[in-house]
């Protein structure tokens, strides 16, 4: 099957779920149903790589990337179940993006020095947030940790690496010592009671953090991860610069991954 490589253009509009999966719990591997439905979602691998790329330094291979998310996909495919309540196109990114954030983790492509520069920010916001009961502004973060604001600017800068790849395992370790997110919610008909109980607590956890995020924090999240809007065009919605919205980004990630970690920790 013959694949072009990935490119960072626009977006390719999502096609609706097919009327294939309405009628087969799963497609049977091998036949020619199966490789129509893979031609057809290409488009959404070079999507989902094409987004993440414009994250990504630039001597990591997008060919590599999109080789993993053809493995995510043809794992939707086999996997999916129209049962479960979610469309293909939810189902199918998760497994895409998951499969490429395992090909990340495995390139190890993110430096030690970013990781624990970003766990110091975190857990500076952290620190705010319990003494103060709401969330921390860039202002006070920048104070606690004795930088000017262009200071903080850089360092958000450095580590914004760090939180695009966090959220894909948000309630784990970013070193790899935990689950990685896609694995807990990957395929409805495999999970056992313990293991769906799980998933839809971490959901719980997710939106009830979600909702004590700052209006801004939440609509960029929002835009970013459901409605599918690249940074730039998220910038342009709310007039900032595409900067200015990475480091909201990036608090609003860390923020989150906070949580559900002292959640995780607390329920030890």
């Amino acid at each position: 099957m013959p694949a072009s490589s990935p490119t960072t253009e626009d977006p390719v509009p999502l096609r609706k779920t097919p009327p294939q999966f309405s009628q087969y719990q799963k497609i049977r591997p091998g036949t020619p149903k199966e490789a129509e439905l893979i031609e057809q979602y290409l488009p959404f691998v070079k999507n989902v790589v094409g987004r993440l790329a414009l994250s990504l330094p630039s001597h990591v291979d997008l060919d590599d990337l999109y080789s993993a998310g053809l493995v995510g996909l043809l794992n939707a495919v086999r996997n999916y179940d129209p049962m479960a309540g979610s469309s293909f196109e939810s189902y199918a990114r998760v497994r895409i993006r998951g499969s490429i954030f395992d090909e990340l983790r495995r390139l190890d492509w993110v430096p030690r020095s970013v990781h624990d520069k970003a766990r110091k920010v975190q857990a500076v916001i952290q620190q705010i947030e319990q003494s103060k009961g709401q969330p921390p502004t860039d202002v006070e973060i920048a104070a606690a940790l004795g930088l000017s604001m262009n200071e903080y600017d850089d360092l958000m800068n450095q580590i914004r690496p760090a939180t695009f790849v966090c959220l894909d395992a948000v309630s784990g370790n970013e070193d790899g010592g935990e689950t990685p997110q896609h694995e807990t919610i990957s395929d409805e008909t495999t999970l056992n009671p313990v293991d769906s109980t799980v998933r839809n607590e971490m959901a719980r956890l997710i939106e009830t953090r979600l909702s004590t995020l700052p209006e801004m924090q939440r609509k960029v999240l929002a835009l970013y991860y459901f409605e599918d809007l690249r940074l730039r065009e998220i910038a342009e919605v709310f007039g900032l610069t595409e900067s200015r919205i990475c480091q909201i980004h990036s608090q609003a990630i860390l923020a989150l991954r906070g949580y559900l970690q002292r959640m995780v920790a607390d329920d030890r």
